[in-house]
């Protein structure tokens, strides 16, 4: 007997997560962009940005400069930079060669600058 049967199937699609308001949420395509561009600007609010920037910061692959309100960039530390503040703009750069030490290197003191 050949009996025909209705199947039917629930197709449930998921989308991608959530709508990506920013190119540069991720660490690849905003590590793409700095180095494209050699620096980047990114806005006061972008909390997102802010965010992935401070992680590549802290493994010293960018540079970090809060732009202040007179125009001048001062550089934040990787401490500084993962509590992302949202009253300054921050621009962005490729980090430099001399930036930052490697991990267990060690700072050269001068006896003659130690006090006894």
């Amino acid at each position: 007997m050949n009996q025909e049967q209705d199947v039917t199937t629930n197709v449930v699609r998921f989308r991608r997560g959530q709508a990506q308001h920013s190119p540069y949420r991720d660490q690849k395509n905003l590590m793409e962009a700095v180095y494209g561009a050699g620096s980047l600007p990114v806005a006061a609010q972008d909390r997102e940005t802010k965010a992935v920037a401070a992680r590549l910061h802290l493994f010293g692959l960018v540079s970090i400069e809060a732009v202040e309100v007179d125009g001048s960039m001062r550089r934040l530390r990787p401490s500084e930079s993962i509590h992302a503040a949202v009253e300054r703009p921050w621009r962005i750069s490729k980090a430099s060669a001399g930036a930052r030490r490697p991990f267990g290197s060690t700072a050269r003191v001068s006896v003659a600058s130690v006090a006894i």
